[in-house]
């Protein structure tokens, strides 16, 4: 694993030269470890850098010796997180080697914890997802008093998407967002709902009266639910009164899912729709649309569950911002590591206990 420390190497430090007490690279390092090794607060960081102090004196300064809680929180709080994110996508991108047609996931995450008592504000990020990297690629904050669709061009913007197909749920079907997807060499698929009321409507019409030009059915058993999911594509766009207005528009797809739950014997069914710029290939569309679903599972989920992120209530300055690229850093490097069978959990504990092993993650 390429060490992420040295794209950030630029990083402003955020505190006067005066008070700099502790460097900012070692800051950056103790805090990362500690994420890697489960820590999820400012006073677990600093007892987790205490707990480690002989071992961090093998191979760092530590002028000041281990910083207070307080310093990491300051420090971490203070990091411009445009430059923090501009370094996070610089490393992804020196272990990252998208492959053609890999699918890349766009969707939005609220981190819940950031909401202030008596006020309806949270932080809201949108992440790019690899799906068979298994790895974020970027993120993006959304803007105070804005949604995901200023958002994603400036995720888009910061990403070598050359080959790959972008997918993302209704709040990116804009046409502006399609251009911007097309004009990075990759192609599109767009999930549409009442959002774009006109185009969903034209898009059922088009399922009723057009014959479709490819049909592929799967069915998955697992989880104690069997389910059917049948993807149907049309490439006629002639009932589409605005479709020359979609960058490279093909072809639209619709999905029928039936979901039978054995532990309760019902069954739950759902249509959805989408444009895409890809031919009609029922089966790789299909299967395109089924790995978006890789965000929720190994991102989202993942940052919930084994580090706590929705939980979280860092709410100074740029930390949750930051702390939650930390967060994403410390995934992406135990996503990667294949020599560990264990999960996210087991792995973020088998780096707190064992020091190798936590070198191994970091590269070093």
């Amino acid at each position: 694993m390429n060490n992420p420390l040295k794209y950030f190497a630029e990083l402003r430090d955020p505190r006067v030269e005066r008070t700099r007490e502790h460097l900012l690279e070692e800051i950056l390092l103790m805090t990362i470890a500690a994420v890697l090794s489960g820590a999820g607060s400012w006073n677990e960081i600093e007892g987790y850098g205490k707990a480690k102090r002989l071992w961090f004196k093998g191979f760092l300064k530590l002028p000041g010796g281990i910083p207070s809680h307080d310093t990491f929180n300051r420090v971490i709080s203070g990091l411009d997180p445009a430059e923090l994110e501009e370094g996070f996508a610089a490393w992804v991108s020196s272990i990252a080697k998208l492959t053609a047609g890999e699918v890349v996931a766009i969707d939005g995450k609220a981190l819940c914890g950031t909401r202030e008592l008596g006020k309806s504000t949270l932080v809201h990020m949108v992440s790019a997802w690899a799906s068979a990297n298994n790895l974020v690629l970027a993120q993006r904050k959304v803007d105070d008093k804005s949604n995901e669709i200023t958002a994603i061009p400036k995720l888009l913007a910061a990403l070598e998407l050359s080959g790959s197909v972008v997918t993302v749920d209704a709040m990116g079907c804009q046409r502006s967002i399609a251009e911007k997807i097309i004009s990075k060499k990759a192609d599109y698929i767009l999930a549409v709902k009442e959002n774009q009321a006109n185009l969903l409507a034209e898009i059922k019409d088009s399922f009723q009266m057009l014959a479709v030009d490819g049909v592929k059915e799967e069915i998955d058993c697992g989880h104690g639910r069997v389910e059917r999911r049948r993807c149907s594509v049309i490439a006629d766009l002639s009932l589409l009164e605005n479709a020359s207005a979609w960058a490279s528009l093909q072809g639209l797809v619709r999905i029928e899912s039936e979901r039978y739950h054995k532990a309760t014997g019902k069954t739950e069914r759902e249509i959805r729709y989408y444009i895409t710029s890809l031919g009609p290939d029922a089966a790789r569309l299909n299967q395109a649309i089924r790995n978006h679903w890789s965000i929720e599972n190994k991102l989202h989920w993942a940052l919930d569950v084994s580090f706590g992120e929705d939980l979280d209530r860092k709410r100074a300055g740029n930390a949750a911002q930051n702390f939650s690229i930390l967060n994403r850093i410390a995934l992406n490097m135990l996503r990667q590591d294949k020599i560990c069978k264990l999960g996210i959990k087991g792995k973020r504990l088998q780096a707190g206990w064992d020091n190798d092993y936590l070198l191994q993650l970091l590269g070093n």
